[in-house]
């Protein structure tokens, strides 16, 4: 989608960054979420799009990717800042708009807009974490 959208002339903005969360690496496969979460009731799709939660893929699947990505973070950023980063630094997307729950999370995400660039390693990691546990799961709704 990213290329063809540059080719269009058409603007990128990138909502929901981080997967509802799963890209800070906090998760474990027993954390839960409050009743009223989307993370709890939305997870197949049952309240609205599926890709609002989770960006669409299986829970358990996203937390594995998560920790395989945690360990590609270069040393003194969060995963959520790698994410951020990694995301904004694409070429074709013209804006990141991540949540944060607090004044800390949101200072962080700010603070991932100033990084310097993640290395064509951490971008292959990512690629190879994608193609291994999500492209047959989620490529076709993209």
């Amino acid at each position: 989608m990213l290329p063809a959208a540059a080719h269009a002339g058409v603007g990128i903005i990138a909502r929901v960054p981080l997967a509802s969360g799963l890209l800070t690496a906090k998760y474990t496969e027993s954390t839960t979420f409050a009743e009223n979460d989307h993370r709890t009731y939305n997870r197949g799709g049952e309240a609205f799009d599926v890709g609002e939660t989770f960006s669409g893929v299986d829970f358990a699947t996203g937390v594995q990717a998560a920790r395989e990505f945690a360990a590609l973070v270069p040393d003194g950023i969060t995963a959520a800042q790698a994410a951020l980063a990694w995301i904004a630094q694409l070429p074709e997307v013209s804006t990141v708009i991540p949540g944060a729950r607090n004044p800390e999370q949101a200072r962080a995400n700010a603070e991932a807009g100033a990084l310097r660039d993640l290395g064509d390693d951490v971008r292959r990691g990512i690629r190879e974490i994608y193609d291994r546990h999500f492209r047959a799961a989620v490529h076709s709704r993209w």
